[in-house]
């Protein structure tokens, strides 16, 4: 979405639609350990040749035009080419996606008033078969994340500013909610109406848990209690008021970290230190587009740690910025064409040789060879068809 007020709009004429289902509703906090997962096994082949690979693709299912649930398309790694395949229904809103460590079960979240996350089994045959659907405890979760153990996922909250834990089974089911955890201060940044959680994620070191919240311009650092699934906040980072943070990608060193802030149109380096979970924003900087908003989405960082790419959606872009210092700066090099109307998500392929961006408006997915000497992205292939498609998940 472009802007706070955009979301909740959406959120608002999806329920005046009556197109909006509820997830099961869950006590606030159902202490109970998770079970352990003492071998993970392999991942599932992929349902596709051998000369494709599998994208799965977030919808918005109750807009027009609109998608009819997560999106499975092929792609070929070597011509960039997408080819439409199937769509796991059964799933409103599946706006983000996120895949299990072990490869085999795929959760998307329920971005609604009442909000959930879904778990979607996936078969070495190809086919799909829904788990179940848990309540997140709050309104329009926007983005969801597995622990790199297996053992847990965390959701965001948008609408109400919050985020929730939830254990996963040995089959990659979702268990009952374990954690609810509400962003009640520092206060909203001006023109907010409260908190607005939307992303959380791991950071590198595996022990911390960082929520970015655009309303609250903050940045909060949590440790996971892997015995009852509860967080307790360490600390947090205040951002400028009025910056909106939206997405945060860490570096390969796992000591830096990138901000994408959404409603300042402006990039933050933070340094991160793994022993304490403290992340410290240093300023501001360009995304190369220009006067004017243009709500950057999210940063993806090649694995080499070289080059780091910023989608932005009013610009219809991709910043390229060489990354300097070790991971301590940012040096704008250019700024692509997407090729499509508001990339509100980008990927690589498990390669890195491909970047994937979900354009929202155009309802299209464009596809990039990325050169891995100078960073530079060539548009390859053709805009594949795929109605407001908001996630690309390549694997």
């Amino acid at each position: 979405m472009t802007s706070p007020t955009s979301r909740r709009t959406l959120l608002g004429a999806l329920l005046a639609g009556g197109a909006l289902a509820a997830a099961p509703s869950l006590p606030r906090t159902a202490h109970r350990p998770a079970p352990h997962h003492p071998h993970l096994p392999p991942h599932p082949a992929h349902p596709a040749t051998r000369s494709t690979r599998t994208l799965y693709l977030g919808t918005y299912t109750s807009t027009s035009p609109g998608g009819t649930g997560i999106g499975v398309a092929a792609y070929d790694p070597a011509a960039g080419t997408i080819t439409d395949r199937t769509v796991v229904t059964g799933v409103e809103n599946p706006s983000y996606l996120a895949l299990h460590p072990t490869g085999s079960t795929l959760y998307a979240v329920d971005e609604q008033q009442n909000g959930g996350v879904t778990a979607v089994a996936l078969a070495a045959d190809g086919t799909f078969r829904v788990l179940g659907t848990r309540s997140t405890g709050g309104a329009g979760p926007c983005h969801l994340s597995v622990h790199p153990g297996g053992r847990w996922l965390f959701s965001a909250n948008y609408t109400s500013g919050s985020v929730a834990v939830h254990p996963l089974a040995e089959d990659g089911s979702v268990g009952e909610r374990t954690d609810l955890v509400a962003h009640s201060s520092p206060a909203p940044g001006p023109g907010q109406d409260g908190p607005h959680a939307h992303q959380i994620v791991t950071a590198p070191d595996g022990d911390h848990i960082l929520a970015v919240d655009l309303g609250n311009d903050t940045v909060y650092t949590y440790r996971l209690d892997e015995t009852d699934g509860t967080l307790e906040q360490v600390s947090y980072a205040a951002l400028r008021p009025g910056a909106g943070p939206r997405h945060l990608t860490f570096h390969p060193d796992g000591r830096h970290a990138y901000l994408a802030c959404e409603l300042d149109n402006t990039a933050v380096v933070c340094g991160y230190d793994p022993a304490t979970g403290t992340l410290t924003p240093g300023d501001p900087q360009s995304t190369g587009t220009g006067s004017g908003t243009s709500y950057p989405a999210q940063f993806l960082v090649t694995a080499d740690g070289r080059f780091a790419y910023l989608a932005n959606r009013g610009h219809n872009s991709v910043t390229r910025y060489a990354v300097e210092d070790g991971g301590a700066a940012l040096s704008l090099i250019d700024t692509v064409p997407v090729g499509g109307d508001f990339p509100r998500h980008t990927a690589f392929s498990p390669d890195g040789t491909l970047l994937f961006a979900a354009n929202q408006k155009s309802g299209t997915v464009t596809t990039f060879r990325v050169d891995t000497s100078s960073g530079a992205l060539t548009p390859v292939g053709t805009p594949f068809a795929a109605p407001a498609a908001v996630c690309v998940l390549p694997l």
